[in-house]
């Protein structure tokens, strides 16, 4: 965020408060919240309080304290409308009444406590619980130092105009002292009124104050805040209750769709209910106040909701785009991948060939968006390996479409495949065989090539596919996009594969656990570590680190090593496959190779820095490396020596990211002792660590490299984008025929299969 948005706003000390209907509207979208400078937040009773309601839930309502608090002190002005009052003051005024009981009363069978709980006068119970409450945020405010003020109010204070200029005064008062007001209705004077929300055409529109939604609501609009978020113990507004069948969240609401909703019974804890919040809500929109419901219980709401994060039920007076929200995306993919796998395979396999000519055919299409994107990345200061990743050129086409036909000759073997074939017992078969996993979501940064190949292997495995693609290729993808559904438009399944809008936080894509079954990043280490950290519930497939080795042997011959040396670092230093670390066997420092390979890179441009143990041989050497484990993605490099073979395995398997690392030699036993040991997803010997790419492994592209070692490994093709399931034949079997004295056992005999 800038620094003039955090400096505090004008303040209205001195000038008549106006109504707010006459500015304009501030936050049409969710991604516009970060800029929001005066905030309100309510906090209802089912968050301030505990479940068995006997107290206030500390630990839940320091973290939202420590929210505000730092909203507050990053220049945000904050008012807090706080429930909880008559909750605390009924524990409070119990204990006293407990203590009042004969030893007798307070061990009588009947439940004395609860009995107090509803005998106890609600005003009196106010009286006593406002001031603990107040002492409890003043205590936990102090922390971050922070000042708060109490201001108690009731429906009177607004309509007499005297006292509504003085309350607006004082608020305007403390918000330019820096004082966090928090505000509550003087439950203890007054109870709740009933009057309605007057929504009559041509009057002032005044809500009354019924519960501290609707005192939000009026306090949001008078003081002229930006946004006003109205906490509760339910995530947002649905479409029925959300214990009924069929109910969903809504993460938009705006105007009108209120006569769409089915509202349950209010909350027990509090005198408000969704309906309650809903009116709130669309009054303060009214009054160009931005909103958000949501659950209080949820950690860090605010912050993710400032964040522009999907969290409760966004209030907006802008009209619902026409793009599907994610959610059915996601839907309409997985019907999608459905439609591909009733497919017959040659069906699949045209619309990867089709796509593949496209790639060709509209090739000047193509690379003048692209010559947009790198335009714009370029004005943008975008790093050079990400540039390089970006660049679409005709050669790089020409063989991705080469790559898609090779992915479409060897799709007509993928979906339906059988795998293992058992005869269980006399007319009783079971067979597993390959399906697609689902629905995949695919991250990428810069590589817009990565879009056309992994739309193919989504549909030659008959996956669902959602991508979300880095902004800083938008034109590329879009036009590529038009290609991929040009291709599905002609097997009837254009839902299959979707680009997800930039508008889409990629937070709020990892928590579709119900709507994907797997995510794959396909980008910088910090992307992939950080989907890897944020994904709780979705499996990820990828690699964090590509930390490549090359380890030069005293038994190598030297020129495949200059040549393999050269092509794992220098081909394209942006790819992870790309060496980071060369290791040299000690009796090669003193020969000529060591210059030789030295002066090779230099020549190609490559920055050399040294490990610790060549640093202590060499008097005028290259600078120490920071670090041994290290991805530098660029025409940069460490060399360190290393005393034998089983020294280079051991830095590999401590240093190395499990990627791909390289041993040359002549000595097939040591090569047999490295491919062993190295606990890589790829170990080659005398080969280039450029080697490790679905292209070249012969799968058509991958769709990442992962470097786990659950399901996939490696370059991930096809293969891994497939699951099993188990089909059984019988003919009205029973297990219980198997059991002892049934008449029935079991042979399990493997079939050929192709036996049917």
């Amino acid at each position: 965020m800038s620094a003039d948005l955090l400096l505090p706003l004008t303040r209205i000390e001195g000038r008549q408060l106006q109504t707010s209907a006459c500015k304009e509207a501030k936050f049409s979208y969710r991604s516009q919240l970060r800029y929001v400078r005066r905030l309100v937040v309510k906090l209802g009773s089912a968050v301030i309080t505990r479940e068995d309601e006997r107290g206030i839930a500390l630990g839940r309502l320091a973290s939202i304290v420590e929210q505000v608090a730092e909203c507050q002190l990053e220049g945000r002005e904050c008012i807090l409308v706080s429930s909880g009052a008559v909750t605390f003051g009924k524990q409070k005024l119990t204990e006293e009444y407990m203590k009042s009981l004969s030893m007798r009363e307070t061990l009588s069978p009947d439940n004395k406590r609860e009995n107090a709980v509803t005998l106890l006068e609600a005003r009196a119970a106010a009286a006593i619980g406002q001031s603990g409450l107040m002492s409890l945020y003043e205590a936990m405010f102090a922390q971050y130092g922070v000042k708060v003020a109490q201001v108690l109010v009731t429906e009177l204070d607004f309509h007499n105009e005297e006292t509504r200029q003085n309350l607006f005064s004082t608020l305007s008062e403390l918000i330019s002292l820096n004082v966090v007001p928090i505000i509550n209705t003087n439950d203890a004077v007054t109870p709740p009124t009933t009057y309605a929300y007057d929504q009559t055409p041509g009057k002032k529109k005044i809500i009354a104050i019924k519960d501290n939604d609707s005192l939000a609501a009026m306090l949001a609009a008078e003081i002229q805040a930006d946004f006003l978020i109205l906490m509760s113990d339910v995530d947002g507004i649905y479409t029925a209750p959300p214990s009924q069948e069929g109910a969903k969240l809504l993460w938009t609401f705006t105007s009108g769709m209120q006569d769409e909703i089915r509202f349950g019974p209010k909350s027990t804890k509090g005198t408000g209910g969704m309906n309650s919040k809903v009116t709130s809500a669309l009054y303060a929109m009214d009054h160009d106040v931005s909103v958000v419901i949501c659950n209080g219980n949820q950690d860090k709401a605010v912050k993710h909701i400032l964040a522009g994060r999907k969290v409760g039920t966004f209030f907006t007076k802008e009209a619902i785009p026409q793009t599907s929200p994610v959610e059915i995306l996601a839907d309409n993919a997985r019907n999608g991948c459905r439609i591909l796998q009733s497919l017959l395979p040659e069906d699949r396999a045209n619309a990867i060939n089709r796509l593949a000519d496209l790639l060709v055919n509209k090739q000047s299409e193509i690379l003048k968006a692209n010559s947009l994107d790198l335009y714009e990345a370029k004005q943008n200061g975008l790093a050079k390996p990400l540039l390089s990743r970006l660049s679409l050129t005709s050669a790089k086409l020409s063989s991705l479409s080469t790559g898609l036909k090779q992915i479409a000759e060897t799709s007509h073997t993928n979906v339906g495949r059988v795998l293992r074939n058992t005869k269980l017992a006399d007319d009783l078969y079971l067979r597993q065989i390959t399906v697609p996993i689902g629905v995949l979501l695919v991250i990428f940064e810069s590589r817009p090539d990565c879009l056309p190949q992994v739309a193919s292997l989504a549909l030659s495995s008959a996956n669902g596919l959602l991508l979300k693609g880095g902004k800083e290729a938008t034109n590329s993808n879009k036009i590529l996009m038009t290609m991929v559904k040009e291709a599905l438009d002609s097997i009837g399944a254009a839902d299959a594969i979707e680009l997800v809008s930039t508008r889409e936080e990629i937070s709020d894509l990892l928590q579709l656990e119900k709507h994907i079954d797997l995510i794959i990043p396909r980008g910088s280490s910090e992307l992939v570590r950080s989907i890897q950290e944020q994904s709780q519930h979705i499996p990820v497939l990828g690699h964090a680190e590509g930390v490549c080795h090359v380890y030069v042997d005293k038994e190598a011959d030297l020129q495949k090593a200059i040549k393999i040396v050269r092509d794992s670092k220098c081909d394209y230093p942006a790819a992870c496959n790309a060496m980071e670390t060369l290791l040299i066997h000690d009796d090669l420092l003193n020969g000529s190779f060591f210059n030789d390979i030295c002066s090779m890179l230099k020549k190609e441009g490559v920055h050399i820095y040294s490990g610790p143990r060549l640093s202590e041989k060499l008097t005028f050497g290259p600078p120490l490396a920071k670090k041994l484990k290290h991805e530098y993605g660029a025409l940069e490099c460490t060399v360190e020596l290393v005393a034998n073979t089983k020294e280079a395995i051991e830095h590999i398997n401590t240093y190395g990211s499990s990627h791909t690392d390289v041993i040359v030699t002549e000595n097939s036993e040591k090569a047999k002792q490295f491919q062993r040991d190295v606990d890589s997803a790829c170990v080659f010997h005398n080969a280039s660590s450029r080697f490790a790419d679905g292209y070249r492994f012969g799968l058509g592209a991958e769709v990442g490299i992962s470097t786990s070692r659950i399901h996939a490994r490696g370059p991930v093709g096809v293969e891994g984008l497939l699951t099993t399931k188990w089909i059984l034949f019988g003919d009205g079997h029973a297990a219980s025929d198997f059991a002892e004295g049934g008449g029935s056992k079991f042979v399990h005999q493997q079939l050929p299969l192709n036996e049917s």
